[in-house]
C-alpha cells in the first residue's frame, strides 16, 4: 500500500476512487457471469458433438472392416475449409461455425462398393463435426482467457483497490478529525490565557 498523505486533498482523491470502484465492479462481475455461462454453453455444445460423433461411430461399426478395403476414400473426401462469422460476446471477438466446406470427388459408381456412398456421408458428417469442435475450441480458448483476464480485475477490486481506499479514508478522517480536535483544544487553552492575562490588568 502507497504512503497516505493525511490531508484533505488526499481524502477527496480516495473518495472518488472508491466511488469509481464501486461504480465499476458490478460492471466487471455481469462480464465474469456472462463470459462463465458462455464457457458452460461452449462445454455442452462440445459435449453434443462428442455424443454425435460417438452415435456416427457407432453406426459405421457393422461395416468399418470394409474400410480395410484400398478405394481411395482418402481422395475422395477432403476438408476444404471452414465457414465462420464472428460475434462479440461479453467483449470477446469469438468465431461462431457456419458450415465446413467438404469437397466429394465424383467416383464410378458401377466400379465402387455399395458401402463406399454410407461411408463418404458418415465421414462428410464426422468432417463437419470436427470443424466444428474446431471453432468451439477456439471459442472456449477465448473465453478462457478473457475470464481469467476479468476475474484477476474483479479480484484487485474487490481485495485489494476497495479495501486500501476504505482504509485510506478512515485513517485521513481519523487524523483530520484529531487535528480538528485538537485545534479546538488549543482554541480554548489561548482563550483561557487571554482571559486570564485581562483579569491579571
Amino acid at each position: 500500500m502507497e504512503k497516505i498523505k493525511l490531508t484533505k486533498h488526499e481524502l477527496k482523491r480516495h473518495k472518488e476512487n472508491l466511488r469509481r470502484y464501486n461504480r465499476f465492479l458490478p460492471t466487471l462481475v455481469a462480464k465474469k457471469q456472462q463470459l462463465q455461462r458462455e464457457i458452460v454453453r461452449v462445454k455442452g455444445e462440445m459435449a453434443r458433438l462428442k455424443r454425435a460423433e460417438e452415435q456416427a461411430r457407432d453406426g459405421m461399426r457393422p461395416w468399418a472392416s470394409l474400410l480395410a478395403e484400398d478405394v481411395g476414400l482418402e481422395e475422395m473426401i477432403t476438408l476444404k475449409g471452414i465457414k465462420r462469422r464472428w460475434d462479440n460476446i461479453a467483449g470477446v471477438d469469438i468465431p461462431l461455425f457456419r458450415g465446413a466446406e467438404i469437397d466429394v470427388a465424383e467416383y464410378d459408381l458401377l466400379t465402387t462398393p455399395l458401402w463406399v456412398d454410407s461411408a463418404v456421408r458418415v465421414i462428410g458428417k464426422m468432417m463437419e463435426m470436427a470443424a466444428e469442435q474446431a471453432v468451439l475450441g477456439e471459442q472456449l480458448k477465448l473465453l478462457s482467457e478473457e475470464l481469467l483476464i476479468t476475474t484477476q480485475r474483479v479480484n484487485l477490486f474487490e481485495k485489494v483497490k476497495i479495501p486500501e481506499a476504505i482504509e485510506a479514508i478512515r485513517r485521513i478522517t481519523i487524523h483530520l478529525g484529531d487535528q480538528q480536535t485538537a485545534a479546538v483544544v488549543w482554541a480554548k487553552m489561548a482563550k483561557r490565557k487571554l482571559e486570564a492575562r485581562s483579569l491579571c490588568q
